[in-house]
C-alpha cells in the first residue's frame, strides 16, 4: 500500500537510509573534486552532517517534534560548506513542518520548499550550479507534479535532481573546466535514493562499514572520533582531564515547566562542578557537553528536570577530538565573570603551523582544514574555551567559512566575527595584525582585514587525477604549484615544482616570505628551498616553519 503521510518514526526512517546510502557512496563524491589536489571532502562533510541528525534521533510519533531534533543535530553536526547548505535544507523542512503531527504528499513539498528557501539564505552570495540548483529544481519540479504518495515524490525529486547536476557544468564554468559535475549535488542525489530504497523496502547494503553511530565519522553530537587507546589509562592512572559527558535530556512536565524552563539553571550548576559547558533547548530536549570529574552529580541535578534519552561519558585521558589535545589538557574556567573582553579562535592543520598560530594569539586552534572540516559544534566548543566577551574567528579556509557563521549563529555568550580567511597566509596576516589595545572592536576588525589584504599563499602539492587545467597537462602522481587555485607549474618532481614555484611568486609588493614545510618534505630539502628563494629574490627575509601539514609538501606565505 502506497505511503501517503509521513509521521516522526517514518521520517526518522527516512534520515537513517539516506545517511546509510551516502556511507557507501561517499568517496565517489569526495572524488568529484574540482581541483585536483588530495583535498576531496564534500562526500564526508555531508556525511558527519547526516550523522548529526541521525545520531540525534529520538522515539518521536510527532513528524514536528521528530524533524526538530534531527535538524538540531544537523546544524550542530554541520561542516563544510555543502554540509551547511544541507543542514539549512533540513532545518527548514522541520520549519514546514512546525506544528504538524504528520504530514502529506503536499505538506511534505510545502516543507521542502521551506528548506529550499532556509538553504539559500544560508550563504550570502548563493551560486548557481552547485547543490542549491539540485535542491530548488528537484523541489520543484516535484512539487509541481500531483504525487500520490511519498515515494512519487521522491521519486520525482531524484530524476529532476539528476537532470539538474548534469546540468550544473553549463551553469559553474569551474566544474566544466575540471570535468565534474557538483559534488554537493551528487550526495544529496544518494541520500535521496537512500530514502526510495527504504520507502520500496529494499535493503541498503552497507558491507564492511561500521555502524553509522560508532563510525570513524562521528558518534553522538556530530564529533569526530578516532581510535581509543585503552593502555593510556592504566590501574595506576590518577584521573586528571575528568571526563567528557554528553547527554540528551527530555523535559518531564511532572517535573517542571517544560515551556518555561530555561537552560541557564542548568548552566549555571555545571559551571560549579566542570567547564567547557555547551547547552541547549530544542522543544523540550536539552543538548549537554560538559568536563567534569563527577558525571553522576550531572545526572542527579539533570534528573531533576527530566529523562536522559542518550547519554555518552568518556574519560579524557583516553579521548580525542577535533579540539587541539593541548587545549583540552588545560581546562579553563566556565564562568562569565572570568572571561575576558577579546579571544581568538583559528582553524589549523599541523603542530608547527597550529603553534604559530598560538604564538601569535590564538586562546583556541582547532585541529582541521582542507580534508578534515570542523563542525559548528567543534565552533561552538572553541568558543566555549576562548571564554571572551568578544571572539575573533580565523577559519582559513573558504570551506570552513560557513559551518564557523552557523556557529556564531547558535552560541549565545559572546559576540562572535567571523573573518573570512581563506588561506592560512591570510589568518596568520590577519592575526599578526592584532591589537586590541583601543577596545575598539571595529577598529580591530578594520586592522585585520587591512592585514589580510594583498597577502599571497602559494602552495604546492601533489596531484590526484590527470587533468588539463590552465593550459597545462597534469598527470596523477605529479606536484603542482599554485596560487589561489591557478596553476602555475607542475612536474613530477617535488624539489623542482618548489623550485619553479618559488621563481613564479610576485614580490613586487612583498619583502617577506615564511617557508612552512609539510610531513613529506625534508629538512634538507627544506633548506634547499630557502637558498633557492633567497638566490632567485635577494633581500627579502625569509622565515622558516616545520609545520607539519598533510596535503601541501610546501606553504609560501608572502606578505
Amino acid at each position: 500500500m502506497p505511503v501517503n503521510t509521513i509521521d516522526g518514526e517514518l521520517y526518522s526512517q527516512l534520515i537513517t537510509a539516506g545517511a546509510a546510502n551516502l556511507s557507501i557512496h561517499e568517496e565517489e563524491v569526495n572524488n568529484l573534486n574540482v581541483f585536483p589536489i588530495p583535498d576531496g571532502d564534500t562526500g564526508s562533510n555531508m556525511l558527519l552532517t547526516m550523522n548529526g541528525g541521525k545520531n540525534a534521533i529520538i522515539q518521536e510519533a510527532n513528524i514536528s517534534k521528530a524533524a526538530q531534533v534531527i535538524a538540531s543535530g544537523m546544524l550542530l553536526g554541520a561542516r563544510g560548506n555543502s554540509g551547511v547548505i544541507l543542514s539549512q535544507f533540513f532545518d527548514g523542512i522541520s520549519a514546514g513542518f512546525a506544528d504538524l503531527t504528520t504530514a502529506d504528499v503536499a505538506q511534505f513539498g510545502i516543507a521542502c520548499r521551506e528548506g529550499v528557501k532556509h538553504a539559500y539564505e544560508a550563504v550570502m552570495t548563493p551560486v548557481e550550479g552547485t547543490i542549491l540548483t539540485v535542491v530548488k529544481d528537484a523541489t520543484e519540479y516535484a512539487c509541481s507534479i500531483k504525487a500520490d504518495s511519498i515515494l512519487d515524490f521522491i521519486e520525482n525529486f531524484i530524476a529532476e535532481a539528476k537532470l539538474s547536476l548534469e546540468r550544473t557544468p553549463n551553469l559553474l564554468p569551474v566544474l566544466k573546466k575540471a570535468g565534474v559535475v557538483d559534488s554537493g549535488g551528487a550526495g544529496l542525489i544518494y541520500i535521496m535514493e537512500g530514502m526510495k530504497q527504504f520507502l520500496k523496502g529494499e535493503t541498503i547494503s552497507t558491507a564492511n562499514k561500521e555502524d553509522l553511530t560508532k563510525s570513524q565519522h562521528g558518534g553522538s553530537f556530530g564529533s569526530q572520533t578516532k581510535g581509543i587507546d585503552l593502555n593510556k589509562f592504566t590501574s595506576d592512572s590518577i584521573l586528571e582531564f575528568g571526563y567528557c559527558t554528553e547527554l540528551l535530556l527530555r523535559l518531564q512536565n511532572a517535573k517542571c515547566d517544560v515551556e518555561n524552563f530555561s537552560v541557564e539553571t542548568i548552566k549555571e550548576y555545571l559551571g560549579t562542578i566542570g567547564d567547557s559547558i555547551v547547552a541547549f533547548k530544542t522543544g523540550s530536549i536539552i543538548k549537554i557537553h560538559v568536563h567534569t570529574k563527577t558525571p553522576g552529580k550531572v545526572f542527579d541535578f539533570c534528573q531533576q528536570y527530566g529523562e536522559f534519552l542518550t547519554v555518552k561519558v568518556e574519560n579524557m585521558s583516553l579521548q580525542h577530538n577535533n579540539l587541539d589535545e593541548d587545549e583540552f589538557a588545560k581546562p579553563k574556567k566556565d564562568n562569565k565573570k572570568d572571561a575576558k573582553k577579546y579571544g581568538v579562535v583559528a582553524v589549523a592543520s599541523g603542530p608547527g603551523i597550529q603553534q604559530m598560530f598560538r604564538d601569535h594569539g590564538a586562546d583556541v586552534v582547532i585541529n582541521g582544514g582542507q580534508s578534515m572540516n570542523p563542525s559548528a559544534e567543534d565552533f561552538i566548543k572553541a568558543f566555549k574555551e576562548a571564554n571572551a566577551e568578544t571572539i575573533f574567528v580565523f577559519p582559513n579556509n573558504g570551506n570552513v567559512i560557513l559551518a564557523a557563521k552557523q556557529a556564531a549563529k547558535l552560541f549565545q555568550d559572546s559576540k562572535i566575527e567571523v573573518i573570512e580567511t581563506k588561506t592560512i597566509g591570510q589568518g596568520y596576516a590577519g592575526l599578526t595584525m592584532l591589537d586590541t589595545t583601543s577596545n575598539d572592536t571595529q577598529q580591530i576588525l578594520d586592522d585585520i582585514n587591512m592585514g589580510i589584504e594583498g597577502v599571497d599563499t602559494y602552495m604546492v602539492s601533489h596531484c590526484v587525477r590527470d587533468a588539463e587545467m590552465d593550459g597545462k597537462q597534469l598527470h596523477a602522481g605529479d606536484y603542482i604549484g599554485f596560487l589561489d587555485k591557478k596553476i602555475l607549474v607542475a612536474s613530477s618532481d617535488r624539489k623542482k615544482t618548489a623550485f619553479q614555484t618559488v621563481e613564479g611568486i610576485d614580490f613586487t609588493d612583498h619583502e617577506v616570505c615564511i617557508l612552512i614545510r609539510g610531513i613529506d618534505s625534508t629538512s634538507y630539502e627544506e633548506e634547499e628551498v630557502r637558498n633557492y628563494l633567497m638566490l632567485k629574490h635577494p633581500g627579502i627575509e625569509v622565515y622558516e616553519v616545520e609545520g607539519g601539514q598533510d596535503i601541501y609538501s610546501y606553504i609560501f606565505i608572502v606578505e
